[in-house]
This record gives C-alpha cells, structure tokens and sequence, in this order.
C-alpha cells in the first residue's frame, strides 16, 4: 500500500512540475541595410547554446528555442512574458541578445561593472543591484542561426551552453564562460575565449592574420592543413604543449607591453617558434589544460 501511494505521489508531483514549464520557438530572418565586407552578426546569449553555420545565403535565419521553468503558473507566465529575443539593427551589423533581464542590454556607459562582448562597446549591465534581483524562474535560449558564409561573427555565451561555428569565412570571435568552444572550417582570423571549457578550432585554410586560443580549465585542441607557416606562443601554468608538426624553431623571448589604465605593464613571452617559414602569430593560453596543435 505505502509503495502505491509512494508511486501516486511520485507521479502527481512530476506531472505538477512538468505543467511549469514552457518551450516555443521563435524564428525570424533578417538582411543587412548596408551590405559590404564590414558586414557582422553579434550574438550574447546568457543561457543556452549557440550554434551558427555559415551558407551560401543572403539572408540571416535564425531559430532559437526559449525554455522557461518555475515553480508555479504565475511566476511561469511571468518569465514567458519579461523573456524574448531582443535586436539591434545597425544596418551594417545586427545584434541578437536576451531581451528582459534586470540589467537590460545596451551599449557600455562606464558607469558599472558590465559584461562585455569580445570588446565591444555593446554589453550587458551587471550592477549591484541586478546581482540581488530575483527572477522567479528560470531561463534558456538555444540559437541555431543560418548565416552568409562571408559575414564576420561574434557569437557568445555563459551558462547552460555550447557556441559552436562552422562554415563561416568571415572573421570569427567566439566567449564563453561555463562551457566549450567548438570552430570548424575556418579560413581567417579567430579568436576563442572560455573559462570552464574546452576550445576545438579545425581550419579549412590556414590563416594568414593573428588568431587567440584561450581556456583557463580545459585543453586546447587545434587543427591546421599541412605547410602551416606561422609564428607560435604558449603559456601554461599546469597545461603542456604536443604537436605533429616538427618544423618548429625556438625564437627569443619577447617581452609585451600593455597599458593597464593603472600604468604599463610588461610580460616576458619566452615560448615563442616559428613554425615552417612563419607568419601570423598564433596565440595559445591556458591555466590547467594542454595545447594540442596538429597539422592534418
């Protein structure tokens, strides 16, 4: 008998939980006013996955799948309502993000603490008082977005996801914070950017401007197509370095130099080789992770 009403408790109190939940789609298309090779797509998402493949295309599809749980009808009916897919046109670059959120999204005034996208002067607020605000629910974007191939991407994400990239020829930015970084088919420059996560970069044709690989708990694993001439650095704190390639050559240490805004600071890169004839540096970083660099 108790393991009956056991069972019956069970099954009411998920069919309860599964009536709080919501997932629609939300499809749109979009065309740039002002074409040309500036052309660039930012996505900041917070909360879920991003996945973009480039096509041949000319217009911007994009779906993205919005989940919203809670824990009664009300507070459902509240995230459903407060959370949607948010646009900026600009005419030569749109910017998709999370529209609803406490802290709004809008381009930086330096006044608070913000989260920035890849520097870029358009971010998210997150002051002191978005920190003790309270939704009531929670949130999920998934974006799956059909890009022209040519166009330049910035795509980013937190929590809950993945971004990953392929087929894009333009010049590629990828951040995250809890989560992986996948690249593929890559032809330009690129940079990708993550702190609990691995960063996978597979290129088509090998680059011939300088490209950023950083993950502080997780390995770096990047492909290159044979005859790879570039110029490397590699830094590690518990992280080691493996290739296939053996046309490597030390070079001498160099030392950085960066304005901090607190005064110039100066670093001392002595793991630097060229690799074949040289060229464009590739720049890899991690704190606990290794660096895998591999010519197909």
């Amino acid at each position: 008998m108790k393991s009956i009403l056991g069972t019956l408790f069970l099954t009411l109190g998920f069919m309860q939980v599964a009536a709080q939940s919501h997932t629609e789609k939300i499809t749109r298309e979009f065309s740039f006013e002002k074409k040309g090779s500036a052309n660039a797509l930012i996505v900041a998402n917070v909360n879920g996955n991003v996945k973009v493949e480039g096509y041949s295309g000319e217009k911007i599809l994009v779906e993205v799948t919005k989940h919203i749980t809670a824990k009664t009808p009300e507070r459902l009916e509240k995230g459903m309502s407060e959370i949607s897919l948010g646009v900026v046109d600009l005419a030569d670059t749109i910017i998709l993000y999370v529209d609803g959120l406490c802290g709004g999204f809008g381009r930086d005034d330096h006044k608070s603490r913000n989260y920035k996208q890849s520097g870029k002067d358009w971010n998210y607020s997150w002051s002191r008082d978005c920190r003790d605000c309270n939704l009531g629910y929670d949130y999920k974007l998934d974006f799956v977005i059909r890009l022209p191939s040519t166009v330049n991407l910035d795509a980013s994400t937190i929590n809950h996801g993945d971004v990953s990239v392929s087929h894009v020829n333009g010049i590629v930015a990828a951040t995250n914070i809890n989560g992986n970084i996948q690249l593929e088919d890559l032809t330009q420059e690129s940079l990708a950017s993550t702190i609990n996560g691995n960063v996978d970069i597979v290129y088509a044709r090998n680059p011939l401007t300088n490209c950023r690989f950083y993950s502080l708990n997780g390995d770096i694993n990047a492909w290159f197509q044979k005859g790879l001439a570039a110029t490397m650095s590699f830094e590690s704190f518990n992280g080691n370095f493996f290739t296939n390639i053996d046309r490597l050559e030390a070079l001498p240490a160099e030392v950085e130099k960066s304005d901090t805004g607190k005064g110039v600071k100066y670093k001392i890169n002595g793991n630097r080789y060229k690799i074949g004839a040289g060229g464009a540096t590739l720049d890899f970083e991690t704190f606990n992770g290794n660096v895998y660099l591999k010519e197909k």
